[in-house]
Parts: C-alpha cells; structure tokens; sequence
C-alpha cells in the first residue's frame, strides 16, 4: 500500500510525467527555516556557527520535492551532531534534468567551502536519489578542482538509474518498481547515456573520495547494485563501511523504528 501505483506501470508513469511536465512549478512550504541562494531555498537546520557542516541532498526519485519527513531527520542530525545542516531544494525531473542541479550544488557547496574556518567541517549527505546524486556529485568535484567533503554518508543510494543489472526484486520493495524508476532516470539523465557517471555513480571513478558510509536494506530493489558500488569503492581503496538492515526496506533509517535508531548510532560513531 506504500507504493506509488506509477512505480509498476507504463502506463500511469508515463501520465506521471507528462502532467508533472505542464505542471506549474511550486517550492515546498514548510514550517522550518529556509533562507534564499540564487533564487533557489536552503532549508537549513542548526547553528550556522556549528564546527560541523552537514549538505544533506533529499531524495524522492528526483521527481518529489522535500518532504516532512526529510526535514524532521535533518532537525534530528543537526541536534544529535550538533551541526549545521542545510537542505536544497533543487530543480527537478522531467522539467528539469540534471545538468541545472550541478550547476546550483558547484555554486552551493564552493560557497561553504570558500567561508569555513579551520576547525570546523563539512560532509556530504543523501538518501535514495539524492544519495545517488551525491556520490556522483564527488566524482564531479575532481573534475572542476574543488576539495572532497571530509566525509559522506548516503541512505539507499540510486547509483545505477539504468538499471543495468536484471532481474529487479519489485514484489520485496514496497517503496519502489523497476517500471517507474526506469522512465524516471531517462528523464532525469536529459541528454546524458544513463550510464554516465554524473547520473549513475556506479561506473564512475571512486579515486581519492573521502571516508563513505552507506546504509542499505536488504530488501530494497537497489541492494544488488548498491553493493556492487561498495566493493567499486574498496577496490578504488575508498575508506567504505556498509551498514546492513536485515529485512529491512529502502531508506530505513529514515523512518521511526529500532532498526533506524541502531542506524543512528552507527551514524554517531562517524561523526566522533
């Protein structure tokens, strides 16, 4: 009952899409902070003095805004890390493609980088899409000679949109359908083969990436690809950790349960 019905049909994905693309365009409205960059919202969560910078990248199979649910976790890290977090709202698919989203994160995250002082930090953060897109975002930072965050942690990363390895488990997820995801990822790649590393981290160059933690379930359509990602990254000798859910579903940790606050925990430690 917790999957959209567009995510197992061509049908309904298709109409999703069509109508999201002649939909006019809206921010979010929370009851949280935002503060304006270029014209795009930050939500930003904490004490901007905080030794700690946290840029967390939302996820929502980069069709869906940020929701409740992603604010109340970004309080609930700026509290518990004691850091300052700030949340973008960025340009999304289909009217968008990722190309724009790029541009707005080399101008967001070489503004921090550009004012922090010594002793403080600053770390990459994002669950499902936005997990995917940060990874694929510190592939980029190579390429147009900005530093690497001092670390990154993502929640069910989406780190092949092509969904280049078949068969995907659809009946175990209940977030999430191969169908749907496919028609997504064309759309949000615009131009780009869907196997370019800037939409799909999975084939991209893990050299010289910070410490990484990655969160998974088990039972999550993406399991298969996302450990195939962290053995990429052990072989590229990335510091990786990955934390397993057993039985557990995509983005757990997200969500209220025991499982996510042992997630919590482990998420502390790299934080130490």
């Amino acid at each position: 009952m917790s999957k959209s019905d567009f995510m197992d049909s061509q049908e309904k994905i298709n109409d999703l899409l069509k109508e999201r693309l002649n939909a006019d365009e809206k921010f979010p409205k929370s009851i949280f902070k935002s503060i304006d960059f270029k014209g795009t919202p930050l939500f930003t969560f904490g004490d901007k003095n905080a030794k700690k910078v946290i840029v967390f990248i939302h996820g929502g199979a980069f069709i869906n805004e940020i929701n409740y649910q992603h604010h109340l976790f970004c309080l609930a890290i700026s509290k518990k890390l004691d850091a300052y977090v700030i949340a973008p709202v960025y340009p999304l698919a289909p009217k968008h493609s990722c190309d724009e989203t790029f541009d707005l994160m080399d101008d967001l995250y070489g503004s921090p980088i550009s004012k922090m002082g010594k002793d403080q930090t600053i770390s990459l953060m994002g669950d499902s899409a936005g997990g995917g897109f940060v990874l694929s975002f510190c592939q980029h930072l190579k390429a147009i000679d900005l530093p690497q965050p001092n670390n990154i942690v993502v929640y069910s990363p989406w780190v092949d949109i092509a969904l280049s390895n078949p068969p995907y488990d659809n009946d175990s997820d209940p977030l999430l359908g191969e169908i749907g995801l496919r028609e997504i990822g064309k759309s949000w790649a615009g131009e780009l083969d869907t196997h370019d590393y800037r939409v799909s981290s999975l084939f991209g160059d893990n050299t010289d990436l910070p410490r990484t933690l990655t969160f998974a379930g088990d039972n999550e359509i993406f399991y298969k690809d996302i450990l195939k990602y962290h053995e990429k990254l052990k072989e590229d000798g990335v510091d990786a950790r990955l934390i397993v859910g057993e039985g557990m579903f995509h983005i757990y940790p997200l969500f209220p349960s025991p499982e996510a606050w042992a997630a919590f925990k482990e998420l502390k430690k790299e934080f130490e």
